[in-house]
């Protein structure tokens, strides 16, 4: 018996010595200091690596054949501004990685600001939750809603953004709320908290689904029923 534990000791020794801290890890954390702001919702570390921040969705600047849309250039210099050049604390949820081998994170400043929550609650994004990675997706609900409620940045009652061309004479094309939203690969199906605070789901072709903002993707009915949503009454 007391060999045995010898040997469970140094295989724990072993392990721990092989082992690579800081390096990303389901629920690990990491420090490390940003170079640029690739986008509103993006950055990239001295190291090199890309970071996506979790849950939230900043207005498109950088996307390919993709034009700049409202609100675009005020949250990527609100997140230049706020995080060039700084040390920060990542920490990771399910999955530290996603399909484009960016790390996915929650972002702190060393002054303990919440960077994500900081985007959304001042207006800067939407929320943008997909599991498994929902750790704070209701925190995250809580700060959209604030600031919606407050007319705060991309819900300000005027959409105008500074940085687009002046509308021309042309009748504008009428855009229909949540049409413009890309599924993440997968996940097709919309999860949408109402003003009642009721959680319905949205399939692809349902009479609702373009209509609707998605604040959490699915891939199957059986998933979002498992996170609390229902369907349509009707």
């Amino acid at each position: 018996m007391k060999r045995m534990a010898i040997y469970l000791a140094l295989f724990v020794a072993l392990i721990g010595a092989c082992s690579s801290p800081g390096q990303p890890q389901a629920n690990g954390e990491m420090e490390a200091t940003v170079q640029r702001v690739v986008d509103g919702d993006t950055v990239e570390l001295s190291t090199g690596e890309k970071v996506r921040l979790i849950g939230v969705d900043t207005p498109e600047t950088v996307k390919p054949n993709h034009p700049v849309e409202p609100y675009g250039k005020e949250a990527s210099d609100f997140s230049k501004q706020l995080l060039t050049g700084q040390k920060v604390t990542l920490k990771f949820d399910v999955e530290p990685y996603d399909k484009y081998k960016r790390l996915l994170a929650y972002m702190y400043l060393q002054d303990g600001t919440f960077v994500n929550e900081k985007l959304v609650r001042d207006g800067y994004a939407r929320i943008m939750t997909i599991p498994p990675n929902v750790a704070y997706a209701d925190l995250f609900l809580e700060a959209e809603r604030e600031a919606r409620e407050n007319n705060r940045g991309l819900w300000g009652k005027s959409t105008q953004n500074p940085s687009m061309p002046s509308p021309s004479t042309e009748k504008p094309k009428q855009e229909v709320p949540g049409s413009d939203q890309a599924p993440p690969e997968g996940k097709p199906i919309k999860g949408n908290i109402n003003a009642k605070g009721d959680k319905i789901y949205h399939v692809p072709g349902s009479a609702s689904y373009e209509q609707t903002n998605a604040e959490m993707w699915f891939a199957t009915e059986e998933e979002a029923k498992a996170a609390g949503f229902r369907a349509p009454k009707r």
